[in-house]
């Protein structure tokens, strides 16, 4: 069941986010007919970051109390109804509360990973959270490149396909998706776990290293134009190199990394990795950016799944939905930082963002670093 779990759990979230992304390359283009200038078009795309910031944690919680699967069929319905919605939406304002809709049923996320934690035993947990998250990076390759294959039948078309496909996902999960069996923990393991400190560090380095990320995505065609000459279709191969770099290592790489040296090591090496490739990107001339691109993209997917593993593994069982849920909310609110300060250091110097993303992922660094000494002392006072 633990495998079979695993798998049904992993295609969920594949075919919920790939409905999600399939909308993505004609948003734009549907904000603006509704009126949407920059700063109303920006609001509607932090929408959802912001909500997933706000909701994962609640997700979380409420999993803890009813549930992994109740949450996960919840969230999946409240996605078919965000897309069925925004295919119908006829004005600014309500394309802004289905993003909203659809942010905070993406804190499904973090539910996603603890009904993971809980299918899996514990040796086998960073490998499967790595997996996950490769499923999750297939479908931003997959969805777009569906949605600009859609196009042609207009945006409508499009948010009434994916909430189709989302239906149908919503359907599959109730036959196939089962609950996953929890442990309890006991009295003296909740008491120290109570008083965790853990989450800090953890919740810093997911992040500052999600922040310098997307602090790169959004910047890259701009840099790519100015220093490098490249063009639309230079940028997506990038983007799509990088997107493969990443689901490779989480694909089987990094599970074998943390059996081998441990999931803080492997997360501290990922967040080096990151810092040594974003100055590359703007310094380095010809396909050097390329390579570092895609080096940047592959520590990011070491970081993640075992920041995942170690948030899962930071307490008791049934709070491990909170916890989970916490993370995600540090990885939203990334997302809704590193685009904005990137843009705006962009503007003062195309290198600077990729500095201040350097100095970022090496603050994940000293964050990672710091759990060890915070959970022995956490140990010692137990």
């Amino acid at each position: 069941m633990r495998r079979s779990a695993q798998v049904v759990i992993a295609a969920t979230v594949f075919v919920d986010l790939l409905g999600f992304t399939v909308i993505l390359p004609g948003l734009p283009f549907f904000a603006a007919r509704l009126g949407a200038g920059g700063a109303a078009f920006g609001l509607v795309m932090s929408a959802y970051s912001i909500a997933q910031f706000v909701c994962a944690p609640l997700l979380g919680r409420l999993s803890d109390r009813y549930g992994r699967r109740r949450l996960v069929l919840l969230t999946l319905a409240g996605s078919a109804l965000s897309l069925a919605l925004t295919g119908a939406a006829e004005s600014l304002g309500w394309l802004l509360a289905c993003r909203v809709l659809a942010g905070a049923c993406g804190g499904s996320i973090s539910v996603a990973h603890a009904y993971l934690a809980d299918a899996v035993p514990p040796e086998r947990r960073t490998g499967a959270m790595a997996q996950l998250g490769a499923a999750i990076g297939l479908a931003f390759v997959i969805g777009p490149a569906l949605g600009a294959l859609l196009a042609p039948w207009g945006f409508a078309a499009s948010a009434y396909a994916a909430a189709g496909l989302a239906a149908v996902n919503l359907v599959a999960a109730w036959l196939w998706l089962p609950e996953p069996a929890r442990s309890r923990p006991s009295a003296a393991v909740a008491g120290v776990v109570g008083r965790l400190p853990v989450l800090v560090p953890l919740a810093a380095a997911g992040f500052l290293a999600m922040a310098a990320f997307v602090g790169m995505e959004t910047t890259l065609a701009l840099l790519g134009e100015a220093r490098h000459g490249w063009d639309t279709a230079t940028i997506g191969v990038v983007l799509t190199l990088a997107g493969l770099s990443m689901a490779a290592v989480q694909a089987g790489l990094v599970a074998w990394l943390s059996r081998r040296w441990g999931e803080v090591r492997v997360a501290a090496a990922g967040a080096v990795l990151m810092a040594a490739c974003l100055p590359v990107i703007p310094l380095t001339p010809g396909w050097w950016p390329v390579a570092a691109v895609c080096l940047l993209s592959a520590g990011h997917g070491l970081l993640t799944p075992t920041v995942a593993s170690l948030f899962a593994a930071a307490g008791p069982a049934d709070r491990r939905g909170a916890r989970l849920g916490v993370g995600q909310s540090a990885a939203a609110g990334g997302r809704i930082f590193g685009p904005a300060a990137a843009g705006l250091l962009f503007d003062l110097g195309a290198v600077l963002p990729y500095l201040a993303g350097a100095v970022m992922a090496g603050l994940a660094v000293v964050a990672v670093l710091a759990l060890r000494a915070v959970r022995d002392r956490v140990e010692e006072s137990a």
